[in-house]
């Protein structure tokens, strides 16, 4: 089992830890000989809003998905904070749990940012 301490945080699509491209058109390119030529990230920020293929400009052999461990918690909330809940819910069009975990999300995000 790989070791994924270096994907903390939210589920997301991480490389390997090593050492950082020296640029951004490194970064956008295929490594491996004979594929797709460089693009700067702005040639591929138009490629993919767009919705052109980029897939030949990443190096999908060292992508990995990371998810995170899920621990339960239960929380017992006074009924006007959960009938807020529903409505702001409701608005965004997003079920209570994912409201509760985004606002937290972002919470502990803002802190972390200020204690640094």
């Amino acid at each position: 089992m790989p070791n994924w301490k270096h994907c903390q945080g939210r589920s997301r699509i991480v490389f390997p830890p090593g050492p950082p491209p020296k640029t951004k058109q490194e970064s956008m390119s295929k490594k491996s000989a004979g594929k797709s030529a460089a693009l700067s990230a702005a040639e591929f920020d138009k490629k993919f809003d767009a919705g052109e293929d980029i897939s030949g400009h990443l190096d999908l052999a060292t992508a990995r998905v990371c998810e995170p461990e899920m621990q339960k918690v239960n929380v017992d909330f006074p009924a006007w904070v959960v009938t807020g809940l529903d409505r702001e819910a409701a608005r965004l069009g997003i079920a209570r749990q994912a409201l509760i975990k985004v606002w937290i999300a972002e919470r502990l995000e803002r802190a972390a940012a200020t204690a640094r």
